[in-house]
């Protein structure tokens, strides 16, 4: 069985902590897409940490952790991460990388911020991590796989194809110094001895673990309206955040994936720039801010402010469609406690009409929220054990949401610990 668990909304919907709770009952948990420019925040009883390339099953020593050939490999970054694990006491985790992941390089990173600042007030709010640069050169096929680091001579000639490129576009348009191909080939073959052990045909391998009737988790970075094709262009990522990707992705067969869960908040929130109808601004963001999980909204790997909003019907109930969401967990639900009134986009208002469409993003860009008001929980969700001791006022408003999305909450999570999670269906 193949599961695939992707976010609904902007991303920043708590997918790591439910990656981490189904990898309990999994063989394999997969990174399919993405790199190091978004985090997932998992808390358990090694401390809290915020994951950005490794699998969300890395806690756990029965599960293969695998990269798939989708992800943008930054070596540095894994790296850091791996020794992270092991200087906190985190036992060395099972990992196999895609031999077909191709690698960020250092440039990748150097173009990111040199465009960023080209664009000044334009800017796309990049992470600056280099993932637009590395999928351009992706699929403009100037990219370096990792298989490649293991045969020098290719290596080399690859590389001084690509930074001849480069270099033009350094020097005519950024006005920067050139790249020094040596240097380059030198910082990727001081990694190989490394990375040969880890590198495999890990497609090859969840083929046959399909076939053998094994448990795979596919894991998506951010959410449906951060995808190229189906999100707020241009403000999205560059990499599919779909679970149709994760098949690509990860290198199985599309009809293997049968079951997707999708995350989302019981409020709104994303980092970055980009259209949010319901966003909140001032002195009720900052308390929802505040309130937001074990240490406010802040993010995993920018630790720059999350922009915040009540919970978006239109939005979701589209992110859950586009994803083809077979169940829904709901996360953070305890963070709205402090709350006497709650309130739900349950629409956009456009040019004077209303719509519970999700449109595209110029029509986005005139949009207003439709808010419903509900009372609030009247007390904290924390430590709450099953889904029937919730305040009546807090199940009313799971189904209310359900309701609108159109798709079953199974889980709702009272807190960001493992444990801190209810079984509703």
């Amino acid at each position: 069985m193949v599961k695939a668990i992707v976010g609904a909304n902007w991303g920043d919907e708590g997918k790591g902590k439910i990656t981490d709770k189904f990898a309990e009952t999994a063989d394999i948990v997969v990174r399919f897409q993405g790199g190091a420019n978004a985090g997932h925040t998992i808390i358990n009883d090694y401390g809290k940490f915020a994951l950005h390339l490794l699998p969300s099953g890395v806690f756990h020593s029965h599960i293969l952790n695998i990269i798939g050939s989708g992800v943008a490999l930054d070596l540095a970054k894994l790296r850091k991460e791996l020794d992270e694990l092991a200087a906190r006491g985190v036992p060395t985790p099972r990992l196999l990388l895609s031999e077909r992941a191709q690698v960020l390089l250092p440039h990748h990173i150097l173009l990111d911020c040199y465009e960023e600042a080209r664009l000044a007030e334009r800017q796309f709010g990049s992470t600056k991590s280099g993932i637009a640069p590395f999928y351009s050169d992706k699929y403009a096929k100037m990219g370096i796989q990792l298989c490649d680091l293991f045969d020098e001579a290719a290596l080399r000639e690859r590389l001084a194809t690509v930074c001849e490129f480069k270099n033009l576009q350094l020097a005519r348009i950024y006005e920067k110094p050139a790249l020094d191909v040596e240097a380059v080939a030198a910082e990727l073959l001081a990694m190989a001895d490394w990375l040969r052990p880890l590198a495999a045909d890990t497609a090859g391998l969840l083929r046959r673990a399909v076939k053998e009737g094994k448990t795979v988790l596919l894991e998506g970075q951010l959410g449906s309206l951060r995808d190229p094709d189906c999100g707020i262009y241009p403000m999205v990522t560059s990499s599919h955040t779909l679970a149709g990707f994760g098949a690509v992705g990860a290198g199985v067969p599309p009809y293997a994936v049968t079951e997707i869960v999708a995350v989302t908040k019981a409020y709104s929130s994303a980092v970055g720039a980009g259209e949010f109808v319901s966003e909140l601004f001032g002195a009720e963001a900052e308390a929802l801010r505040e309130h937001g999980g074990d240490a406010g909204e802040y993010g995993a790997t920018t630790h720059r402010p999350r922009r915040v909003g009540w919970f978006d019907c239109v939005a979701t109930r589209y992110g859950c469609a586009v994803q083809g969401a077979t169940e829904v967990v709901l996360t953070a639900i305890d963070c709205l406690s402090y709350l006497e009134e709650i309130k739900v986009c349950v629409g956009y208002e456009i040019d004077g009409k209303i719509t519970g469409e999700f449109p595209v993003t110029p029509l986005l860009k005139k949009a207003k929220p439709v808010l419903k008001c509900f009372p609030g929980f009247g007390r904290t969700l924390r430590g709450i054990r099953s889904f029937d001791e919730l305040p009546q006022a807090a199940k009313e408003y799971v189904a209310f949401i359900e309701a609108e999305i159109g798709v079953s909450i199974t889980l709702v999570s009272n807190g960001p610990k493992r444990e801190e999670i209810l079984l509703r269906k």
